[in-house]
């Protein structure tokens, strides 16, 4: 029998997310695969008293972790479980600081972007000299980022130097970064699908309300063609960060397209319904040749 193991947020009950592991559920069904869907609360792995390192899912062939608890993941990894996503690029797309280092020096065009600085000191004030090489080097506006964060929270946008010192304020003793204003991408951007490192659906996200896109902040979807220019930068974007499945987001810039942020579980739903492409049939496929080889098809 084949069998695959999904594992879900143990505290999400977020209909997109729901709808995520539905949908490869019913899909590897059709692949005649056998999966169980499991919120991340019954401790799959364990370190031992004696050191050693136990797994008690070493009877399903792969695992799909739709998580992004890093230790459970790293754990599974270690006991030889096949995940899609790896633990790595799991990593390095939850922290959007660290998908900007990944990124950097692969010929992939990215908003220039200043890390936070380090704080364990609750209260300490926001240095200014730092808030003064901020508005040199990024002017105003600016977005300031959570370096951990989805659907749009975390992200916010400084118009002064008031409200950047207010949000770097805010931040202070959590990973977060400054970055570039595009102002020809304000409230729009297009959500790139790849599987397998390819291209296979595309949206364009738009918002008369926020200068985020976000679906789930109110902006709207529809279809959108990549062109070759696109395609190309996004599939570069996967290969270096994250080859099996994610979600590019890219920006509109006077001179061309800019990375924004990659993300390793993004949601399907949406782009599903807006274009017509069968997301999450695709990836379970990807996932089913990957573990058993083409010829089980």
């Amino acid at each position: 029998m084949k069998r695959c193991l999904i594992i879900v947020n143990a505290y999400s009950r977020l209909k997109s997310a729901l709808n995520q592991s539905a949908r490869l559920k019913e899909e590897f069904a059709r692949l005649g695969v056998t999966a169980d869907v499991r919120p991340n609360d019954f401790f799959p792995c364990a370190v031992e008293e004696g050191g050693t390192l136990s797994c008690s899912a070493e009877n399903y062939d792969f695992c799909v972790y739709l998580d992004k608890d890093k230790y459970v993941a790293r754990m599974l990894e270690k006991c030889g479980m096949r995940l899609f996503n790896s633990a790595a690029a799991i990593e390095d797309c939850d922290d959007k600081m660290l998908t900007s280092i990944k990124l950097a020096d692969c010929g992939i065009p990215m908003p220039l972007t200043l890390p936070g600085l380090l704080c364990y000191t609750p209260g300490e004030r926001v240095k200014e000299s730092a808030l003064d090489e901020v508005e040199r080097r990024l002017g105003y506006p600016v977005i300031v980022k959570a370096s951990y964060g989805s659907l749009g929270s975390g992200v916010f946008k400084a118009e002064n130097r008031a409200q950047l010192e207010q949000i770097a304020q805010k931040l202070q003793c959590s990973p977060h970064l400054f970055e570039r204003y595009v102002a020809n991408s304000a409230g729009r951007d297009v959500r790139i699908i790849t599987v397998g490192g390819k291209v296979v659906a595309a949206m364009l996200r738009q918002s008369d309300c926020d200068f985020r896109s976000n679906i789930e902040l109110g902006g709207t979807g529809s279809p959108f063609v990549a062109d070759g220019q696109l395609t190309a930068l996004c599939q570069r974007v996967a290969r270096h960060i994250c080859p099996d499945y994610c979600g590019i987001d890219v920006l509109f810039d006077e001179e061309g397209y800019l990375v924004c942020e990659v993300n390793s579980n993004a949601f399907f739903g949406g782009i599903e319904r807006v274009t017509g492409v069968n997301v999450a049939k695709i990836y379970a496929q990807y996932m089913y040749d990957e573990v058993y080889g083409e010829g089980h098809r």
